[in-house]
């Protein structure tokens, strides 16, 4: 994750490794599904939930219009990429879905439900969502998108595990009823829709599952094992690609050729014995008066030749015509992909690239628009639309680049740019969203659309592409980002929290950045009462777009312990603005510039530590460094030289970041040496890492080493932030420098902890136990152990999510641990 600053424009912005399939292998795809006309949905919980083989063999071998509805867009997953959580791993899963679904070829829905964490049962989940309304939204997406099966890739009972897979399973099984009953949701306005049947797609996640499915009764095997020459790929291996771009999930997959056996069984509706789409009618008979239509596009397939796409055009273009003509829910979706199947066929490229990624609404905007045909068809560029008609008319000679500059003037109340699921303050567990219909994409609509009017052997033809910013990277290439409408500065306070350690005033810096150039004005920061600051305004100047400066403020706490919320603003040409602006980047998605009100939260409380310098070996990557930075630490980020030739006597205290042992080979490696630097008085916090082996493969000896005596990790948590804790020994460390009490585990988020130590030697000493409701104690929270002069606590307590928000007791608790070592 990048704040917009300094790297403002020079950052690495990668798009999308995966591309697209396109040439003639895309138009042969394309017309073997304009053949067909027919819809499946699948649903689940979470992105990674989705069977992507069985999605590829719809949408690629079957030819259907093929969607995966994932209640969730995976808020509350443990990121293995970097820093982000909450939204922000939101917003990175949201791409990574929309990624495999361009590999697999599926479409992407969503509702408004959040993944607030593991849940163990159906119970808390549908407790915590609304349920009427998340049941309201998986049917808008059936009613909507129509589909003849719908497919729960889960069973709905404890055997998914996950409460949130359950009830993904709950509500589709619901749904399935509902979206059929015109009593039910009227408010939508929506047609009612009874889908043919609903499936189960037996779970087969390990070989003993896959064993029990293959030995249930009046199941429909289907082997998504196929191989498809048009691609030159089976869908299992389409499946794998897909499945891999989760990357923040850690999801690679193993592209397995062969036979790979699935089972499905009947649920509701119409039952199937041999086929999941058995008394489906897949093809132009179920669509009234389309006899024309269908002959044309069957001509156009049998005539279709590789080496000359574009001898098809004026058949597609008849039965385009005769398309235009029906009346039907499916025609709009194969008009489209009518199309762009002509586009491909003419080699017909079309673009309209901004020359940045983001543009102030009220100021001029360039637009570069381009068209290349590639094929001997005449083919006239007759006018382009973006905000306003603007006439071309120019022949599209062969081969010739047709560039035409534009200038769009959005006007000054042009909205900016907000996924639409985060432009309001979310609920505990849902988005806060006032139009349902919005879900009808699984993404914020592009800011600016360019319409294209052409003429095609004398019949216009339209194609729309968003206008985004194209742009050629040294090192990767020709990448494109999407355009944003920004405020003329974004403003940002420079932690997501501030610790006020005593009542004494400390420094609050503010980041702003100008949008525009000439941006100038004042900024400002809110305090609620109780708490002081000043200056009130500070001035700014900024001559260039992109350009940042740092302001600062004194703020003052209130004597007492408190939690409160600093805000900041802008004021630019007599209007305030109260974003910031954050730029998620890596190189698997599209950039996605995320905007948030300027906020970060104030914790008042008092905190000691007696380690004060400290070794930080990051693993997957959290921002607990910056927390410790917050207690007066000085943090220091250690280097695989660090580990194996620096010297560790620096540091009071070296902590490991999440999964370190299972990210970082170098601190593997080098463990000796950090508890060498333990026993000579230092102190050494491990937080969580994952146990590996097993279905998802990895070297389950990856942990033996990660504590000075034995113990082992198990796939154990604590997933109720509000379980109790109860303290197992009257420990110095739980004393000294902070007396820690139960007013310390108050006001949590997510969860607990997560993969406690289950067994542990009996040199080490658990101070708390904990357990959620109706389930057994965990002891292996937090272990300690005397090495040397030195201290080694264990702690899979959640730190990474407790610290960067705020918590105040987790910064008394962790206080405590980095001074274990302390005399």
């Amino acid at each position: 994750m990048l704040r917009l600053g300094l790297l403002f424009l020079f950052s690495l912005a990668l798009a999308s490794a995966q591309r697209p399939i396109t040439g003639s292998a895309k138009i042969q795809l394309s017309l073997e599904r304009l053949q067909t006309v027919g819809n499946v949905l699948m649903i689940a919980a979470h992105p990674d939930d989705e069977n992507t083989a069985l999605l590829a063999y719809f949408a690629r071998g079957r030819h259907l219009r093929t969607a995966y509805l994932s209640l969730t867009r995976g808020e509350g997953g443990q990121n293995l990429i970097g820093s982000e959580q909450g939204e922000l791993m939101g917003v990175i899963r949201t791409q990574e879905l929309l990624a495999a679904r361009r590999v697999d070829g599926a479409e992407q829905f969503f509702s408004r439900a959040v993944d607030f964490g593991f849940s163990k049962t159906a119970a808390e989940t549908l407790a915590k969502w609304d349920r009427e309304k998340i049941l309201s939204d998986v049917v808008f997406v059936i009613r909507t998108f129509q589909p003849d099966v719908i497919v729960l890739r889960f069973s709905g009972t404890p055997r998914d595990g996950h409460g949130q897979h359950q009830a993904s399973s709950i509500l589709g099984k619901e749904a399935f009823a509902a979206a059929a009953d015109p009593a039910r949701f009227p408010e939508q306005k929506l047609r009612p829709w009874k889908a043919k049947r609903l499936l189960l797609n037996v779970p087969s996640f390990t070989p003993q599952m896959q064993a029990e499915a293959e030995k249930m009764p009046n199941k429909i095997g289907l082997d998504l094992g196929v191989y498809d020459p048009i691609t030159g790929l089976s869908f299992g291996e389409v499946a794998a690609i897909s499945r891999s771009q989760h990357r923040s999930q850690a999801m690679g997959a193993r592209e397995d050729r062969g036979s790979q056996k699935n089972y499905f069984v009947n649920v509701a509706g119409d039952p199937a014995a041999t086929d999941l789409l058995e008394g489906v009618d897949t093809s132009w008979a179920r669509v009234p008066g389309s006899a024309e239509t269908a002959k044309l596009l069957a001509q156009a397939k049998a005539a279709y030749n590789p080496r000359q796409p574009e001898a098809i055009v004026p058949t597609l273009l008849s039965a385009r015509q005769a398309m235009a003509k029906l009346t039907h829910p499916a025609i709009a979706d194969k008009l489209r992909t009518l199309d762009e199947t002509i586009a491909d066929c003419l080699g017909l490229f079309v673009d309209a690239s901004a020359d940045k990624y983001y543009a102030v609404p009220g100021a001029p905007l360039s637009v570069r628009l381009l068209a290349v045909n590639r094929s001997p068809v005449a083919v006239q560029w007759n006018s382009v639309a973006i905000q306003d008609s603007q006439a071309i008319n120019k022949p599209l000679a062969q081969g010739a680049n047709e560039v035409v500059a534009a200038t769009v003037n959005a006007p000054s109340s042009h909205p900016f740019t907000r996924q639409y699921w985060l432009a309001k303050p979310k609920l505990e567990t849902m988005y806060a969203i006032d139009d349902q219909t919005v879900l009808r994409d699984a993404e914020q609509p592009a800011a600016l659309f360019a319409r294209f009017q052409l003429t095609v052997a004398g019949q216009p033809l339209e194609l729309t592409r968003p206008v985004w910013h194209r742009y050629t990277d040294r090192i990767y290439g020709e990448l494109t980002r999407p355009l944003v409408f920004t405020p003329p500065a974004t403003v940002a306070l420079s932690e997501k929290s501030f610790l006020f350690a005593d009542a004494k005033p400390r420094e609050v810096a503010v980041q702003i950045t100008a949008m525009q150039p000439k941006a100038a004005g004042v900024a400002r920061l809110r305090v609620p009462a109780g708490w002081a600051v000043q200056p009130p305004v500070q001035p700014f100047s900024l001559a260039d777009a992109a350009e940042q400066t740092t302001v600062k403020f004194q703020v003052t706490p209130p004597s007492g312990e408190a939690v409160a919320s600093l805000s900041a603003a802008v004021e630019v040409g007599g209007r305030e603005y109260a974003l910031s602006m954050i730029s998620v980047e890596y190189p698997h998605i599209p950039p996605q510039a995320v905007f948030s009100e300027a906020t970060a939260k104030a914790v008042r409380v008092d905190v000691r530590t007696l380690s004060r310098k400290i070794g930080y070996v990051m693993g997957a990557g959290d921002e607990v460094p910056q927390a410790l930075r917050q207690l007066g630490c000085d943090v220091t980020l250690l280097s695989a030289n660090d580990l194996a030739t620096g010297d560790l006597r620096q540091f009071d205290a070296i902590v490991t970041g999440v999964r370190a042992f299972n990210t970082r080979s170098d601190l593997r490696a080098n463990i000796q040496r950090v508890y060498d630097f333990a026993a000579a008085g230092g102190t050494v916090v491990v937080q969580y890492n994952v146990v590996e082996g097993g279905f998802w493969g990895g070297n389950p000896k990856i942990l033996e080493k990660a504590g000075p005596y034995p113990f082992t990790t198990a796939n154990e948590r604590i997933t109720v932030e509000e379980s109790p804790v109860e303290f197992l020994a009257t420990h110095p460390l739980l004393q000294k420098p902070n007396r820690i009490t139960n007013k310390d585990f108050e006001g949590w988020v997510q969860e607990r902890g997560l993969y406690f130590a289950s067994s542990f030697d009996e040199r080490y000493t658990s101070l708390f136990s904990m357990s959620d409701p109706g389930e057994k104690t965990l002891k292996g929270g937090t272990l300690y152990a005397p090495i040397g002069k030195g201290a080694y606590v264990f702690s899979p307590l959640s730190w990474f999510r407790q610290l960067p928000n705020g918590v105040p007791g987790a910064f008394r608790i962790f206080a405590n641990l980095l001074s274990a070592g302390k005399p």
